[in-house]
């Protein structure tokens, strides 16, 4: 699953998946629209549970800062594919 928010300046992407060894991941990316200033951190879930816990305690976080939600797709989506490319463009810097 992927989630992106935005306000005017900023966005904030959540990727929820599970690794090849059967882990779940929650990747969450941030920064500033159109710029290279952000970043990108993996936490380790203890199960699916825990990882869609924190992305609603993401949600309401963000929601009390006025994002708005822009994107939830699946990851096997285009749009999808799309939003871990670029991901994984962010975890190179």
């Amino acid at each position: 699953m992927i989630v992106r928010w935005e306000t005017d300046h900023d966005y904030v992407l959540v990727h929820i998946h599970q690794d090849m060894f059967g882990d779940w991941i929650f990747s969450r990316a941030w920064g500033q629209i159109g710029t290279q200033f952000g970043g990108l951190r993996h936490r380790l879930a203890d199960d699916q549970a825990q990882a869609m816990m924190w992305l609603a305690d993401e949600t309401t976080i963000l929601h009390s800062r006025h994002f708005r939600k822009v994107l939830e797709v699946d990851d096997e989506s285009l749009q999808g594919r799309e939003a871990v490319t670029q991901l994984s463009l962010l975890d190179s810097l």
